[in-house]
């Protein structure tokens, strides 16, 4: 439904909403997620610490992405903190990460008592640029978070090469890109400890919850010593279990419809002046879209804003929003910055986020929101700023 504010915008721009009726909702209706429900509460699983379904969805993920281990926790972002703990990260050490990223992660890295060390993101993925890591390296340096971020695909390979030559230690954040695959290897398994979430609009989704993934039983061990309390004091319940395993086994074809999805809305927004796509995968890879990411250049839009933008396009129907707000204007008592971090600036400024559930429409619909957002840009185009 529209609202009033958008109601003004339609009115300001002229015609109908390009998708009249509006964003698709998340999660989706599934009889496979309702019929989970009801089983978990038929056994009674609902209610216990650990129980058929959490193993079972143990069981799948450690099955797609063909790991050892898999342990399940009550959030991404505690995920993350976990894999520094279980690397044994702490007190006095340094983790790189990039300048523009979750704001999670830069605060797990204070959480174990680490400095972050900010570097820049490559400018067509919106993730860490590899050639920025050894600039960044100290001899306090333990740990690298790399995130693929957007629709964008670290460079893993040369990642991880560079952090074995520099014996730095890769949690690899696949939060937003559950079943993607990089270089031919599932997201995730390719450093140390691979971070995966479940909140409330991921691609997987429990409302909550997070899961690390790791071939090393060491570091399994540590995560399960950390979160022991007496009991697990970060569980996935068995209940947001229970409807994640029917999720699993459709993520492959459901992640098959966006990448079909965003390659044709590329086909009509790649060139569009104003407005930077997320570059396409490189060969042998194929990235999972939780959000399809835009940089926004206003200087080419008669200096109109990134949110009247925002605001214009959501009155199309489209649900689009504006990106993270990075770390560059943290303050130095709290992190090391390497270099200029231009990237990371631009990115914070200007990046444009389509979220996905409209990827799981049909190309009549994704039609619409290229028509949408070109309609939106035409008129910024021949407008001035108010």
């Amino acid at each position: 439904m529209l609202t009033a504010a958008m109601n003004q915008q339609l009115a300001i721009f002229g015609g109908q909403a390009a998708v009249p009726e509006g964003p698709p909702s998340w999660p989706i209706t599934d009889e496979r997620v309702r019929l989970a429900l009801e089983a978990a509460h038929r056994d009674g699983s609902w209610g216990r610490y650990h129980g058929p379904h959490t193993q079972r969805l143990v069981e799948a993920l450690a099955e797609l992405h063909d790991v050892e281990h898999v342990f399940l926790c009550c959030s991404g972002t505690f995920a993350v903190e976990l894999a520094l703990r279980s690397l044994k990260i702490g007190d006095g050490d340094e983790v790189i990460l990039t300048a523009y990223d979750f704001s999670g992660n830069f605060r797990c890295i204070e959480a174990v008592g680490a400095r972050p060390v900010l570097v820049d993101i490559d400018a067509s993925s919106w993730c860490l640029d590899a050639n920025q890591i050894e600039a960044a390296i100290s001899d306090k340096t333990r740990a690298v978070i790399v995130s693929h971020l957007h629709g964008g695909l670290a460079d893993m390979r040369r990642i991880c090469e560079l952090a074995s030559r520099h014996n730095l230690r890769v949690v690899e954040d696949a939060c937003q890109v559950t079943g993607a695959t990089v270089a031919g290897k599932v997201a995730g398994t390719w450093g140390d400890v691979g971070v995966l979430s479940f909140g409330g609009s991921k691609l997987l989704t429990a409302g909550r919850g997070g899961a690390i993934l790791t071939r090393d039983l060491d570091i399994l061990q540590r995560a399960k010593v950390f979160c022991e309390r007496g009991n697990h004091s970060f569980p996935l319940s068995e209940l947001q279990a229970a409807v994640l395993v029917p999720q699993v086994e459709v993520l492959s074809e459901r992640n098959a419809q966006r990448l079909a999805s965003v390659a044709h809305l590329r086909k009509n927004c790649e060139d569009i002046p104003g407005l930077k796509m997320v570059a396409a995968p490189p060969a042998g890879s194929k990235p999972s879209f939780f959000k399809v990411a835009f940089l926004y250049d206003s200087t080419l839009l008669n200096n109109r804003s990134r949110d009247d933008f925002i605001g214009a396009v959501q009155a199309e129907g489209i649900a689009i929003d504006s990106g993270f707000r990075g770390f560059t204007r943290r303050s130095n008592r709290r992190s090391r910055r390497v270099g200029e971090l231009t990237h990371s600036d631009a990115a914070a400024n200007n990046t444009l986020l389509l979220h996905h559930p409209v990827l799981l429409e049909s190309l009549d619909t994704i039609d619409r929101v290229a028509v949408g957002i070109q309609k939106v840009l035409e008129a910024f185009s021949n407008s001035t700023k108010k």
